[in-house]
């Protein structure tokens, strides 16, 4: 179906405006893209006039719509249409993005481009290149001769590399629904599952865990030490040991806390079977540490025979690619903690690049910063027994990502029992 400007009502026009013609494509009515484009123009204190617009029949079937945007001042107008074409509103006038040279090493020039976590191009001698290492809060590096382009972090700018200016030339394809509407992650209809039924939930992290191996993806669970304080610990190793682990990110908490239990049989000093406080058990963390340092690192204690157990033994003895984070407020730390944020953040880059589904237990700022790292097409699940950390995810524009508000051990535990009745009848 289509409809031309006399059938859509438009906005009040501006005299003497600013006008800029854009177009959007894709599934921008049932994931109301076009909505949202409209209340950014009218909020900004813009008009709009919709020319024209296609209606996809089926459920299955893109639309398209083209939009006369109207603002009082070029400025107005400039910053309207940088806020909608993180919505997949492009200028029908093509533009050749605007490429300025670093001039100064580690950090953008003024009025660069700022990225999303969603698929972008940029049009480069009049064809469109897609921007590759997809990544929120970036700025984009043009390789002209190679035809190329790329996310780059602030810090890894280099004196004269041309960046990406202003939003011309630049295009995003917002994530949609999957056109073959499987039923995955259907238990959430809102991003934190708080009182829905959390069987159903799981029950679907399993079956997604379980086709993501069969389907050679990659999944990478991001940790926090309540999975060890709280007992989880089994089910976390089983799930490496058959493999629906690839790659571990957490810090140095978890990874001393899983020693500590290993060798003393507690963590955090308590008797992880019996509840109990141990006889200078405030202790153990500490030692444990201590015993890995003296015994080369965590790789080596367990090549000795002195590490037998717990989720880092596990790792080591199944290849599962393990990254510890540190912070400020760590203990020894473990020799394997890398404590310089910057390098981290380029290990955990690289580490990311071929994930295909993320499972964040238990850890807010872990979550948080490996959210920032992951374009918008990863599947994640946050479980937590605190709202706030998924909230806190959306906030900062992880938006794929649906929470579940639950105690990591049943959580962990039922996952773990589903994924056995699938192999079961696989």
């Amino acid at each position: 179906m289509t409809t031309h400007a006399p059938s859509a009502a438009p906005s009040q026009t501006h005299a003497e405006s600013h006008v800029e013609e854009v177009e959007i494509r894709g599934h921008i009515i049932d994931s109301l893209l076009l909505p949202k484009i409209l209340d950014v123009i009218i909020g900004r204190g813009g008009a709009f006039r919709i020319k024209r617009i296609t209606i996809g029949q089926a459920r299955q079937d893109p639309s398209y719509a083209v939009v006369e945007v109207s603002a009082p001042t070029a400025a107005a107008l400039a910053e309207i249409l940088a806020q909608i074409a993180d919505h997949g509103a492009t200028p029908t006038q093509a533009r050749d993005c605007r490429l300025e040279a670093a001039d100064v090493a580690g950090a953008f020039p003024d009025g660069f481009y700022s990225t999303t976590n969603q698929r972008t191009e940029v049009r480069l001698a009049g064809q469109w290149i897609e921007v590759a290492d997809q990544e929120m809060d970036c700025g984009i590096v043009v390789d002209a001769a190679r035809k190329s382009a790329r996310c780059i972090p602030m810090n890894e700018v280099l004196l004269g590399e041309p960046i990406v200016v202003g939003h011309a030339g630049v295009r995003v394809f917002p994530q949609e629904r999957d056109a073959d509407h499987k039923p995955t992650f259907e238990f959430m209809s809102s991003a934190v599952s708080s009182e829905k039924p959390k069987g159903v939930a799981i029950r679907e992290v399993a079956a997604h865990l379980f086709r993501n191996q069969r389907e050679g993806g990659k999944t990478l669970v991001v940790g926090g030490p309540a999975i060890v304080h709280t007992g989880s610990g089994p089910h976390l190793c089983e799930l490496i040991r058959k493999g629906y682990i690839d790659r571990l990110f957490a810090g140095n908490a978890l990874a001393t806390h899983d020693i500590e239990q290993a060798i003393f049989g507690t963590s955090l000093g308590v008797n992880v079977d019996r509840g109990e406080l141990a006889e200078a058990g405030h202790e153990h963390h500490l030692r444990a540490i201590n015993c890995i340092r003296r015994w080369g690192g965590i790789r080596q204690a367990v090549e000795q025979g002195k590490l037998k157990s717990g989720i880092m033994y596990e790792c080591v003895r199944n290849n599962v690619d393990f990254l510890l984070a540190g912070s400020i407020r760590d203990d020894g730390p473990l020799p394997e903690v890398v404590t310089d944020v910057l390098v981290a953040q380029r290990e955990m880059r690289q580490k990311v690049r071929d994930v295909s589904f993320c499972l964040m237990i238990a850890t807010t700022l872990h979550s948080i910063a490996v959210g920032n790292l992951l374009p918008a097409w990863v599947k994640v699940v946050c479980v937590d027994i605190n709202p706030a950390t998924v909230i806190k995810l959306n906030d900062r524009g992880s938006f794929q990502t649906v929470g579940l508000v639950t105690d990591v051990e049943p959580f962990l535990r039922l996952v773990a029992q589903e994924i056995a009745e699938l192999e079961k009848k696989a």
